[in-house]
């Protein structure tokens, strides 16, 4: 025998040549009709994104604003006889005048002092007092505060000529920030009119999140767009609403003391307390500023209101936050900082809810493992 193997030829007829032939062709021809389809589609969804994606972050940020005023729409709903359009339409315009009241009447008064200061400066009314000895005692700066202050008391145009490089960068900084505030505050402020419509359509948003959960995970999807919803409202209660308490103390706080620009150290506190950073930031300075201007007693007194106000949150944050939600409060807290890190503001919510649906995945897929393993440990029955 032949150690070489055996070549075998295949002889095709000339009609099979033939339909194998047709068969490539078909097969070529099916390829690139897929890839055409194909194409047109990634083309036809890229474009729709490039339309859309100036308007992204405010479509995002008007279904979050829907989700968390969910609870009050609702209450309202049953009262003005299940009127959703009228309904939306009124939780709107009070959701606007709470947003835009208070940010024009700050605007006005940040404007008007910044006037008037301005004034006093040019026709030499305006007064520094002198500064207190007991300023020079602050730890690592208090020689050089001391010195600015006593030099702003003595001669103010002096002091305005030595520090006009610092005063420049700090002016051109401020309005920078606001420009940005203002910015934002507009972006906001159209949020939450889309914020409306998708009140007003709940019913038909929520049936379009139920199919859109069915069709993307099938029987576990409704769940899924429940779970994103309620992290959105425990999001909202835990840390923009504990912000809101915070800011709303200390501005309490800074009106009582009269501390100058109240309100403008009021709206830090509370961006801070968005972005999850201690107010005492903002309050410590104002406690070191009322000891040094009002009696001991005030000053010990505002000393615990500003130590109240600090600690608040570590109360009703573990109250607030997961309200509703089967997951841990950590695995929204983490997801809810974690994305504002790497996305900004919506990343509060939008952090929150990955970190949620990934935690309750993660959970799931340990639970049939469990599940697997108990049915393999399980001794088969005779």
């Amino acid at each position: 025998m032949s150690r070489w193997p055996a070549i075998v030829y295949h002889h095709y007829s000339p009609d099979q040549e033939l339909t194998v032939q047709q068969s490539t062709e078909d097969h070529v021809t099916r390829s690139i009709e897929i890839f055409i389809r194909l194409a047109l589609i990634i083309a036809l969804v890229v474009w729709c994104f490039q339309i859309l994606q100036p308007f992204i972050t405010t479509i995002v940020w008007g279904m979050i604003i829907a989700i968390a005023l969910q609870p009050p729409f609702n209450w309202m709903l049953a009262r003005m006889g299940y009127r959703y359009g009228l309904t939306a339409a009124l939780l709107t315009v009070i959701a606007m005048a709470a947003l835009l009241t208070p940010a024009i009447e700050l605007s006005a008064a940040m404007v008007q002092s910044a006037s008037a200061l301005t004034e006093s400066i040019r026709d030499g009314s305006y007064e520094v007092p002198p500064a207190p000895m007991r300023v020079r005692e602050w730890p690592f700066i208090g020689e050089q505060v001391h010195g600015g202050w006593s030099l702003a008391s003595d001669n103010l145009q002096a002091a305005l000529q030595q520090y006009s490089p610092q005063l420049r960068k700090a002016a051109s900084w401020t309005l920078s920030a606001a420009a940005g505030a203002g910015l934002g505050l507009l972006q906001f402020a159209i949020s939450i009119i889309v914020a409306g419509f998708f009140l007003a359509y709940s019913r038909n948003s929520a049936e379009f999140a139920r199919r859109l959960g069915r069709r993307l995970a099938g029987e576990t999807g409704e769940k899924y767009a429940a779970l994103a919803s309620s992290t959105v409202t425990s999001v909202a209660q835990g840390v923009l609403g504990v912000a809101f308490i915070q800011a709303l103390l200390a501005g309490i706080g800074f009106v009582v003391m009269d501390i100058p620009g109240a309100g403008v150290w009021t709206l830090v506190v509370l961006i801070l307390g968005i972005v999850q950073v201690s107010p005492g930031l903002i309050i410590i300075p104002t406690v070191i500023y009322v000891f040094t201007t009002a009696s001991t007693p005030v000053a010990i007194a505002y000393l615990i209101w500003g130590l109240a106000v600090g600690l608040v949150d570590n109360i009703l944050k573990p109250i607030l936050l997961g309200r509703g939600v089967p997951v841990p409060m950590a695995v929204i807290f983490l997801g809810a900082i974690g994305g504002f890190i790497t996305t900004g503001f919506v990343g509060l919510f939008v952090g929150a809810v990955v970190m949620v649906m990934g935690y309750d995945l993660f959970m799931l897929w340990m639970k049939s493992g469990e599940t697997s393993d108990a049915i393999a440990a399980t001794p088969e029955q005779e």
